[in-house]
């Protein structure tokens, strides 16, 4: 369970993470300005756990709870058709990150992310499983495949192993989802992170660079972050969002009220909340 929130904070984030009806999310263009605005968010997370998310923004308010049955309920089937439509459009990043959940990155966060969890080309062929390399070198070849198409001529017949391969090079920002359709059947077509954010991908960003603006980030939107926070929403390892937060503080932009706990310098939240 995390620390109960001062009422200004939590004002402060259904602001900025549109969790008020005023700020509902309806269509995509107001998904994609929601992804711009925020930086980085999950797509069907709701209020249990931390962090922006498309399904709480759709929804519109701050205690959003993802019902039992997904594909019933019309928040999360208009989350879903969302997703989908901003695939198409190829506006934002989406993708499976290091923290293992399906996230949209707005573009001026896709070099932060890569600084930290990108694999150069150079080092594909000794750091990527066999599966991975193989599905890899295919769509090199071929650049847009769907699922199963993909299986086929990579050689990765089984379904899971197909599906951990995916998933190591979606975390490696090397591939992503770039379409879904749905007849004759359901499937992804899957291609390469470099072709369609070339200009993302090439800009050289150094680690503490990174860590400090996807720590820059959070905070913008929550005005205040607890021990573990920033860790849990981006799959960052607690020292690492530590090393982020605390160039924050250096630099001025933000104030460490106890270890773990920050705040933005110009947040209205009270001085001594720890």
């Amino acid at each position: 369970m995390r620390p109960a929130l001062p009422d200004e904070v939590e004002e402060y984030r259904d602001s900025h993470w549109h969790r008020e009806g005023e700020g509902q999310v309806q269509t995509p263009a107001q998904a994609e300005r929601f992804i711009e605005r925020v930086g980085y968010a999950t797509c069907l997370t709701d209020s249990r756990r931390p962090g922006p998310s498309l399904y709480v923004a759709v929804c519109g308010r701050r205690d959003a709870v993802l019902p039992r049955n997904v594909q019933k309920d019309p928040e999360s089937s208009h989350t879903w058709a969302l997703k989908d439509e901003m695939l198409r459009r190829g506006r934002v990043y989406y993708g499976k990150l290091a923290c293992g959940r399906a996230m949209f990155l707005a573009p001026r966060m896709v070099p932060y992310f890569n600084a930290l969890w990108g694999m150069p080309r150079r080092h594909e062929k000794t750091r990527l499983s066999k599966p991975a390399f193989a599905v890899l070198r295919v769509l090199r070849k071929e650049w847009e495949m769907g699922t199963a198409d993909l299986r086929v001529e990579s050689g990765v017949p089984d379904r899971k192993a197909f599906t951990a391969a995916v998933d190591e090079l979606q975390a490696a920002m090397i591939v992503m989802p770039t379409n879904v359709v749905y007849q004759p059947k359901f499937t992804y077509l899957w291609g390469l992170t470099e072709e369609r954010f070339p200009q993302a991908l090439s800009r050289k960003i150094d680690r503490q660079t990174a860590l400090r603006e996807i720590a820059r980030c959070f905070l913008d939107g929550a005005g205040l972050t607890v021990r573990g926070e920033l860790a849990r929403v981006t799959g960052l390892s607690r020292p690492d969002a530590g090393l982020g937060n605390r160039a924050l503080v250096k630099e001025g932009y933000a104030v460490m009220l106890s270890p773990g706990t920050y705040r933005l310098a110009n947040c209205p939240v009270p001085r001594n909340y720890a």
